[in-house]
């Protein structure tokens, strides 16, 4: 049975210019790659531009690479990351009709018949990112990569560059504040309260 070469070994190869090291180097990452860049800027196109940009960068600076500072797959995904904010900093917003979205969101989940049911929908989604918003940056990544993601705890650390521990822990106090959060009673104007 042939070993598959490791990672160390493939960007080194990679680095030289060799061309079935970087061949395998690509496919062994590329998934991780893309799917953590899609995960950060959800666009499919501009997520296919960061993977590309972040594979030149490996190879362009594979040389500085230290085994003492973490796995390859550790930074590769780091590089990614910082690739990805970057491209959304320098994203300009489109501006979109609010009712477009509203009529997107009611086809996605089915409900545009259902007006009741799209309004529970509706304050549910609002509640959610509410208290998202409430968590603290490093947790909701955490949260999202990995709730929204599907990413393993381990996939997230790698991610995120941090220990796998902190991950873990990362992911689970979000997971409590959140459900702590989201068990509160919403609050309910005044004006539904008195009775006529």
């Amino acid at each position: 049975m042939v070993r598959a070469p490791a990672d160390d070994a493939l960007l080194a190869g990679y680095g030289t210019g060799d061309p079935q090291a970087a061949a395998s180097f690509i496919r062994r990452h590329q998934s991780r790659v893309y799917g953590l860049a899609v995960s950060i800027v959800t666009d499919p196109a501009l997520a296919e531009d960061v993977a590309q940009e972040a594979f030149t960068r490996a190879w362009r600076h594979a040389a500085t690479y230290d085994p003492l500072r973490g796995t390859v797959p550790t930074w590769l995904l780091t590089i990614t990351r910082n690739l990805a904010i970057d491209a959304l900093r320098l994203r300009r917003s489109i501006p979109v009709d609010p009712a477009t979205l509203s009529d997107l969101d009611l086809r996605a989940t089915g409900v545009e018949s259902e007006p009741g049911r799209a309004a529970e929908l509706a304050d549910n989604a609002t509640r959610l990112r509410v208290a998202l918003a409430e968590l603290p940056d490093a947790q909701r990544r955490a949260l999202v990569l990995a709730g929204l993601c599907g990413r393993t705890a381990q996939e997230v650390s790698e991610c995120e560059g941090i220990p796998l521990g902190t991950a873990k822990t990362r992911i689970r106090t979000a997971m409590h504040k959140l459900r702590h959060l989201l068990a509160e009673e919403p609050e309910t104007p005044e004006t539904e309260l008195s009775e006529p």
